[in-house]
């Protein structure tokens, strides 16, 4: 199998439980368990939105050493059984071992040390299984795959956070099924995906090849660039959705949490239906930087809504909108993030930074926007923020040049 030969359902069935059970067990506890577990009382709650913030912050700079840096030895590998899987097992493991470790912690250091080795293991699986668009698929099946990528990320928050408060778990028992669903569905993922050796000539090229190339190449650096300012934006607009329930709307906790599940099913049900109809659009036309661009306006307009008029309807007025926004941009910009890698002996690496914007918007998102909350005393300035970094990203993306699509055989 190589880049240029498709791929059947049974490839793409498997990688989407891949990202699916990755996006639940990441982004859970994002939305929620975290929250829950550094709350504070109603008289000082913005302690707790800067100690969540802060938690996130650390998690996410982890991950961007961890993704890159696995990636470069992947690529390096040279195991007879193939250089993405071990990394991929090592990774949710690694996930799989931190998430209870956290389960089992409290105050806000305690879990930010945990959080850190469950952000550095998904960071090391993500690497491996994103490599596996650019390793195994032609461009004409890329907008696919990263539509199954962006689809799962809405399911897992949906899948994980409906588990959790449906089933009635308290936060040690939400982080122990994440832990199991993980270790089962990511060990099992890695096992039955195809990874075929590295080929000798794509290792020899290592010696011929500059240091980070592709950060020096136009195009790639344009689109990082234009990915990590849009990612910063969803996460101001996403990641201190509990405490906006809690506290700008004044919510009671129970109500909060079951109206925050509500607010995911909209959002999810939206990402995927724009992350699919992109994916195969831009399949068909070759065109993701044009419907990336559109799509970070299209975000946006989710931050605008909720700033000016600040009401539970609206909110769920924003989450369809920040949906269909970040659904698109997440599947057509990681598709066009391959279509534009340099070279082919660096794809996990390269991947591993694009996957970098995702985590490094995790990072900066929920510590700026805890800033931004304890600078005003309210939420207001967080939506104008993402608003605006929502179209500064979509003005970089479309820098970028939309490369030629490549032949293939069926």
């Amino acid at each position: 199998m190589n880049s240029t030969t498709k791929v059947g359902v049974r490839w793409m069935s498997v990688f989407t439980l891949a990202w699916l059970a990755i996006w639940t067990v990441q982004l859970t506890p994002v939305q929620l368990l975290l929250p829950l577990q550094l709350d504070t009382p109603e008289d000082d709650w913005i302690t707790g939105v800067v100690s969540s913030g802060l938690v996130l912050g650390i998690g996410g700079l982890a991950g961007i050493i961890a993704g890159p840096l696995a990636g470069a030895l992947s690529d390096r590998g040279r195991s007879g059984r193939g250089r993405r899987r071990p990394w991929a097992l090592g990774g949710v493991w690694t996930t799989a071992v931190f998430l209870v470790v956290t389960g089992f912690t409290s105050g806000p250091w305690a879990v930010g040390a945990a959080w850190v080795g469950v952000s550095i293991g998904v960071a090391v699986s993500s690497a491996a299984f994103t490599a596996l668009i650019a390793d195994q698929l032609p461009s004409t099946q890329r907008g696919a795959a990263s539509a199954a990528v962006g689809s799962s990320q809405a399911v897992g928050i949906v899948l994980g956070v409906g588990l959790v408060v449906l089933l009635g778990l308290d936060v040690r028992a939400g982080y122990l099924l994440l832990a199991a669903i993980i270790a089962v569905v990511g060990t099992a993922s890695a096992l039955m995906l195809p990874d075929p050796p590295s080929a000798l000539e794509v290792r020899a090229g290592r010696t011929a090849s500059r240091r980070w190339e592709s950060l020096r190449d136009r195009d790639f650096a344009w689109m990082l660039s234009g990915r990590l300012v849009t990612n910063i934006g969803n996460a101001l607009g996403t990641a201190l959705f509990l405490f906006f329930l809690l506290h700008g709307l004044g919510q009671p906790s129970t109500v909060a949490q079951d109206n925050l599940l509500l607010l995911i099913v909209v959002y999810t049900v939206f990402v995927v239906a724009a992350s699919v109809l992109t994916g195969i659009w831009s399949d068909r036309t070759g065109n993701r930087r044009g419907l990336a661009v559109i799509a970070t306006f299209v975000q946006a307009t989710s931050g605008v809504a909720i700033a000016l008029v600040p009401t539970f309807e609206m909110t769920m007025v924003a989450a369809a909108l920040m949906g269909v926004g970040y659904g698109a941009f997440s599947t057509v910009g990681l598709a066009f993030a391959a279509d534009l890698l340099p070279t082919e002996r660096d794809h996990a690496r390269d991947l591993g930074i694009v996957n970098v914007t995702a985590a490094l918007g995790q990072l900066i998102g929920p510590v700026l926007g805890a800033g931004l909350v304890a600078l005003v005393g309210g939420f207001w300035l967080v939506f104008v923020a993402a608003a605006v970094l929502s179209v500064v990203g979509g003005v970089l993306t479309a820098m970028a040049r939309q490369p030629k699509p490549q032949p293939q055989s069926s």
